[in-house]
């Protein structure tokens, strides 16, 4: 078995990759196995990288190690390569995805990295891309954009990140979007959104649990739409869409589904996993058990409680 960690110097601020890649030549002095280090070096490294080590066909295990844009990154480098198994050493600001699993320290930790076991889960197509976690379009795709603005600040967290993009999109005019959506191929309609979310797991945005009932590995997406409110509707919720306590409003709508498309009269940003790409249309659609991936030692998946389908849009 071969181990490949990927390590993204910028991902985060920086601050662990430089004691990780110590750990890392520390740990293979005694595991026996064989072990490469990538370190990239620009956007698109990561899956130029994993893509050529795949199609060696050796039976490998590739660890992203940053952020949400690694795991992305790595993810569409292997799509397709039975060979490879892919896993998360977190070194970004926020590692979302991870925040499902009862227990993120093991995903830090190399014994229990290399001795964990390889399960399926599935993954969404965004178009021709491929995404682990969510994607969104409308205010929260915006957030998304804007963060990057904020993520690289001292002492600014990526939970805080978020929050201050939020603020600098709530200070506009005019929130959300107007697109025509459509769910398991049903007749686009019109919406007016605050925004659109199609997840697989269910943090996003640096903690905000926008599908609670989400799991990866259940073969479904789970879709959530806010309708567009008022700015002051906006503050009162947000703290209640951020803990996934926000069904109960008549301006949110949620589905279990297989697919969801919008179409908009003008581009805007779509956030797929964190990665930010413009487009007036895209469809998104589950992929079961499309890859394997890594369970430390002592890291299980969330029980369901999968609440009842609702997918009549508002």
């Amino acid at each position: 078995m071969k181990y490949v960690f990927v390590v993204n110097p910028a991902a985060g601020k920086g601050n662990l990759q430089k004691q990780l890649i110590g750990q890392i030549k520390e740990y293979f002095e005694t595991f026996a196995g064989e072990y490469e280090i990538h370190i990239t070096t620009e956007p698109g490294d990561a899956e130029r990288y994993v893509k050529q080590q795949a199609q060696t066909g050796e039976q490998m295990r590739i660890f992203a190690c940053g952020g949400e844009g690694t795991s992305f990154e790595v993810v569409n480098g292997v799509f397709g390569y039975d060979n490879v198994a892919i896993g998360v050493i977190p070194c970004g600001s926020a590692n979302d995805f991870l925040k499902y699993f009862d227990a993120i320290d093991p995903f830090s930790n190399l014994a229990s990295q290399t001795g964990g076991s390889e399960v399926p889960i599935d993954l969404i197509r965004a178009g021709d891309r491929y995404c682990i976690n969510g994607c969104s379009v409308g205010m929260d795709a915006m957030v998304a954009r804007d963060m990057s603005i904020f993520k690289h600040w001292p002492l600014v967290s990526g939970s805080f990140a978020y929050k201050l993009a939020i603020l600098r999109n709530f200070l506009k005019f005019r929130l959300g979007v107007r697109i025509d959506l459509s769910v398991d191929g049903a007749e686009p309609r019109r919406q007016d959104c605050l925004f659109a979310v199609i997840a697989n797991a269910p943090y996003y945005g640096g903690g905000f649990k926008g599908a609670p009932n989400a799991h990866p590995n259940d073969g479904e997406l789970d879709f959530t739409m806010i309708n567009n409110v008022s700015h002051f509707k906006v503050l009162r919720f947000l703290p209640k869409y951020e803990k996934g306590e926000f069904e109960q409003y008549d301006f949110s709508t949620t589905a279990r589904c297989s697919e969801m498309f919008f179409r908009s009269e003008k581009t805007v940003p779509i956030n797929l996993d964190g990665e930010i790409v413009e487009a007036a249309e895209m469809k998104f659609s589950i992929v079961p058990q499309a890859v394997r991936f890594v369970l430390p030692v002592g890291v299980s998946f969330q029980k369901s409680t999968k609440s009842a389908e609702i997918v009549n849009l508002k």
